[in-house]
């Protein structure tokens, strides 16, 4: 759809203050924090500020390098000009520094994992292939995903950083000043499943790989759907209670989060569906206990050499035996030791749900989860 930008405003980081010609905005379905406007070959990137209503995060400028000559429409320093605060990015990438496993895992899946020149947290990313390239030394360990070594960004000649944003992180330290690009992957505060995972398509063209983009976005779309669907014609399945105590909180998913969304999606009873968080709600045993011990199904994850048992669940905390699904032997485990859920869920909800599916209504006779499995 083509839209007419004439955009004055100076307020928020990345606004345009300059009139624009004709672009053409890529429509998004279900993300509300990304806009992506086509100018030729450059290609107009915001990204919503997710703790600053009506603010920018991030304006990128994408410049096509596989494309020679002048665009049509208008020229980079136009778009500079219209975007003093932009940053320009020369896409695709070829040697860039990804921070999380998640997002290794998405450009794996399009493709385009020879462009992973350096990851951070190496020991938490649990995908063979980058391990195998990180031994023999293709790929870098740039240490820790909150604070990047700097020093081995600038030794591999990264073209850019993949990085995530906090509220209040105060910044990237060293790499602020580094002088290439940073790449702010703002996706996991998007307002739904299907939303986060359409941020794919920005991905996409920051590697070369639209197309591709598109083609797994679609797939995506199309089974959780059907899962939803699903669910909504079998009837209200079985109420469902998301992780235990970690230290002295437990932080359940909010209502209005991406994993909320997704429970509901699966169109069974959550005791914190009416909380509108749109993350992690931080509370004590008690109050959870008092919410949610009638709860029929316990799904939580984990990580551990060892697999969960009943026995050793129980010596965690004395008040787990206590709720309805431990006593009725309702609970189920996700082990991110050994599996891929943090590199494979965030891009593809459809997994989860369909998790989330078949354990809330067995009686679809769906198959076993991938994910979580019953504790012995």
């Amino acid at each position: 759809m083509a839209v007419a930008l004439a955009l004055f405003c100076s307020c928020g980081k990345g606004k345009a203050t300059a009139s624009l010609p004709q672009g053409d905005t890529i429509r998004m379905e279900y993300a509300e924090r990304l806009k992506m406007t086509a100018y030729g070959k450059y290609t107009v990137v915001s990204l919503a500020d997710p703790w600053h209503e009506r603010k920018t995060l991030h304006t990128y400028i994408l410049a096509d390098k596989r494309t020679e000559g002048r665009t049509d429409k208008i020229t980079l320093a136009e778009l500079q000009a219209a975007y003093p605060e932009a940053t320009v990015v020369n896409v695709p990438l070829k040697r860039a520094v990804v921070t999380t496993s998640v997002h290794c895992g998405l450009i794996m899946r399009l493709r385009r994992g020879e462009s992973i020149r350096g990851v951070c947290d190496i020991r938490y990313i649990n995908l063979p292939w980058i391990r195998r390239r990180h031994e023999q030394g293709a790929i870098a360990d740039c240490g820790s995903g909150i604070t990047p070594t700097l020093e081995t960004i600038i030794d591999i000649d990264a073209d850019a950083v993949l990085i995530s944003p906090f509220q209040n992180s105060g910044g990237y330290g060293r790499l602020n000043g580094w002088g290439r690009p940073i790449i702010e992957t703002a996706d996991y505060m998007e307002t739904s499943a299907l939303g986060r995972a359409e941020w794919m398509k920005f991905y996409g063209m920051l590697f070369g790989a639209e197309k591709q983009a598109d083609s797994l976005f679609t797939v995506i779309e199309n089974n959780y759907n059907q899962l939803k669907a699903t669910a909504e014609q079998a009837g209200k399945g079985r109420s469902v209670i998301i992780d235990k105590v970690n230290g002295a909180v437990w932080y359940v998913p909010g209502g209005n989060s991406t994993i909320g969304g997704i429970i509901a999606d699966a169109n069974t009873a959550y005791p914190f569906a009416a909380d509108k968080s749109s993350g992690s709600v931080p509370l004590t045993f008690e109050a959870v206990m008092e919410k949610a011990s009638e709860a029929d199904v316990w799904l939580f994850r984990y990580n551990s050499k060892q697999p969960a048992t009943y026995q050793a669940f129980a010596s965690e905390h004395d008040g787990y035996s206590r709720f309805k699904a431990f006593k009725d032997k309702q609970v189920y485990g996700c082990n991110t030791y050994y599996n891929t859920f943090y590199e494979d869920t965030p891009f593809s909800p459809d997994l989860l749900l369909r998790d989330f599916v078949i354990i809330a209504h067995p009686e679809l006779r769906l198959g076993a989860p991938k994910y979580f499995i019953p504790l012995k």
